[in-house]
């Protein structure tokens, strides 16, 4: 959803540098060929598991990051003739590494700029009355006033700060296990994140549970209020998938969804209230998808069409005879946001619960898919991958 186009010239030049393996396109990005151990102050975690099937793609490693969120910073999948595929349009872990250790701001930023982050307790924008000092602003839930960082802006002259991605990006990961399960492996963790530094109301717990076979990449956090109060929380993540061909104009997306969310402009990127009809180069529902072409995405799909238990999006690359689908498993994703701009060799397909600017006036009474937690209540979000041939 950050169009790095747009942002490049808000951001500070030490973050600028952390930034030229995307313009390098993700098909030269290798994936193991680093001796990098430690992200964020703890060990990377890789699963791995042997292709069993030549005939079919097959998952075959995830590497994370329990230091920064449980972040997942790379994916690989065999391909039949092809070899192992990058699934994350991401740096290799060196690079990784400097950017998240090296160049990164005090938010953690950077952080979802690569690979694939998780979004805790909101996903997207948030907007609000702007301190003095313009680093924290503050909004209301069920009058309740909530101060956050204000981390992002935009490059325009009128651009507006506000917060962004939620308040794990920088979370260390607890009691981090990983074990053998039919066909793969499977890591677990916790991130005690409490009050999430002051800016919530309750105590939350989030569990974590990634596991990889050879059909599907499984993700899912589970939200516990451990505190005493009710407390507001969103879900999503941050994935950029690679496009392997290099070929961005041919990529097609499928989307099912059937309203959009208006914005201001692609600067700011602030809803303001109005669900449209999908029409032209943002109704994505065709079977098969839509070609990308040179069209410019960081939008929001809503009124979700599910099947078998699942919203299901499609990204396919015809050029490389490669396909993944993102799979939304919990009835919370109430959104999808997709950011792909037109110079870049990567997708960002966001399975969230709530629309941007969730707390914002402009929606009036509308539902903005904020799930309220009682104490000891709990949410989860789950979404899985699957690659293809198409």
């Amino acid at each position: 959803m950050k169009p790095l186009l747009r942002t490049l010239a808000a951001l500070p030049a030490a973050l600028l540098t952390a930034l030229p393996v995307f313009l390098a396109g993700a098909a030269s990005m290798p994936s193991h060929a680093q001796a990098v151990t430690e992200i964020g102050g703890e060990k990377l975690v890789t699963l791995t598991r042997a292709v069993t099937n030549k005939t079919k793609p097959e998952f075959t490693s995830i590497t994370l990051a329990p230091g920064r969120g449980m972040e997942l910073i790379q994916i690989t999948a065999n391909f039949p003739g092809k070899g192992s595929v990058n699934v994350l349009a991401s740096p290799n872990l060196s690079e990784a590494k400097q950017m998240l250790d090296v160049k990164d701001n005090a938010f953690g930023d950077l952080g979802y700029r690569l690979g694939a982050a998780f979004l805790v307790p909101y996903p997207n924008r948030i907007r609000g009355k702007l301190s003095a000092d313009g680093k924290t602003l503050t909004t209301a839930w069920q009058g309740h006033t909530i101060t956050l960082p204000a981390n992002n802006i935009g490059k325009n002259p009128a651009a507006e700060r506000h917060a962004m991605h939620g308040l794990i990006l920088k979370a260390k990961t607890e009691d981090v296990r990983v074990k053998n399960v039919p066909g793969g492996q499977q890591v677990t963790g916790v991130i005690h994140a409490g009050d999430f530094g002051g800016h919530w109301f309750s105590k939350t717990d989030l569990d974590f549970t990634i596991t990889l076979t050879a059909d599907a990449v499984d993700a899912s956090i589970v939200a516990r209020n451990v505190g005493q109060h009710a407390e507001p929380i969103a879900i999503g993540w941050h994935p950029y998938f690679n496009l392997p061909s290099g070929d961005r104009t041919q990529v097609r997306i499928q989307i099912p969804g059937s309203e959009l969310a208006q914005v201001d402009n692609y600067d700011n990127v602030f809803p303001t209230g109005k669900l449209l009809p999908v029409s032209g180069q943002y109704d994505l529902r065709a079977t098969g998808g839509v070609s990308l072409a040179k069209n410019f995405y960081d939008d929001n799909w809503s009124k979700l069409d599910w099947k078998n238990g699942a919203v299901t999006i499609k990204v396919i690359d015809p050029a490389a005879h490669y396909g993944v689908k993102i799979q939304g498993l919990s009835p919370e994703i109430k959104t999808i946001q997709m950011y792909a701009p037109p110079a870049m060799q990567f997708v960002a397909i966001e399975d969230q619960f709530n629309f941007a600017d969730p707390f914002g006036k402009e929606w009036g009474k509308m539902d903005t898919g904020m799930v309220t937690l009682q104490p000891g209540q709990s949410t989860k979000w789950n979404v899985r991958l699957r690659v293809f041939v198409p």
